[in-house]
């Protein structure tokens, strides 16, 4: 077994992590069992829950600061607000329910439109597959979903003993580390500056 490694104690990059979907799709569960090590099995909607830690993912340590937000319609007006905050996404629905699989589409959606982005660092979490006799989102089903979204895909349960629950915090970690932002920003700049000259023609 590893030694563990403590973290540097200053000047760790943080990297916010945004966890978004339906209510009831187990997004607190997730992301409570990665910080706290729990499993909740009582469903408690949240309005908003802030959760910072070390971590260290590939050798290489940072400040990971975690929103676990509503899913609620009621707190709709909301979303916005935090999807600006974030680095990244988790966009999370239950297999058990057809409906929060079908509206990750708009979660997607919205997020790339308060970005301003063609793409964003995002991976599409399935959760509740322990629950293997409730199931009605296929696997198969799932993986289309990411490949239509253009995102990774993962598979999860935060019931004990979990399953990819500090997978799937790491691979957006990964996502962020890797995307070609500056290319982005000098696209998003040129399209600014495009836009600039059509104007004082």
């Amino acid at each position: 077994m590893r030694a563990m490694t403590k973290p540097p104690t200053d000047n760790l990059p943080t990297v916010k992590l945004v966890v978004v979907g339906d209510g009831g799709v187990g997004k607190s569960a997730i992301t409570i069992q990665f910080f706290q090590k729990l499993f909740v099995t009582d469903y408690d909607p949240t309005i908003e829950d802030s959760y910072m830690q070390h971590v260290e993912v590939d050798g290489q340590w940072c400040m990971l600061d975690v929103l676990d937000t509503a899913g609620q319609e009621e707190f709709s007006a909301m979303r916005e607000q935090y999807m600006r905050k974030g680095d990244g996404f988790l966009l999370v629905y239950s297999v058990t329910d057809k409906n929060s699989y079908e509206n990750i589409t708009h979660f997607h959606t919205q997020i790339l439109r308060v970005k301003d982005r063609d793409t964003y660092p995002m991976l599409l979490v399935a959760n509740k597959v322990d629950l293997v006799h409730l199931r009605k989102v296929t696997e198969e089903q799932g993986r289309e979903l990411a490949h239509k979204l253009g995102i990774p895909y993962i598979e999860t349960s935060a019931k004990d003993p979990p399953l990819n629950i500090d997978a799937t915090f790491h691979e957006v970690v990964r996502i962020i580390r890797n995307q070609p932002q500056n290319d982005n920003d000098k696209r998003k700049k040129n399209k600014m500056q495009g836009c600039a000259k059509c104007i004082l023609i």
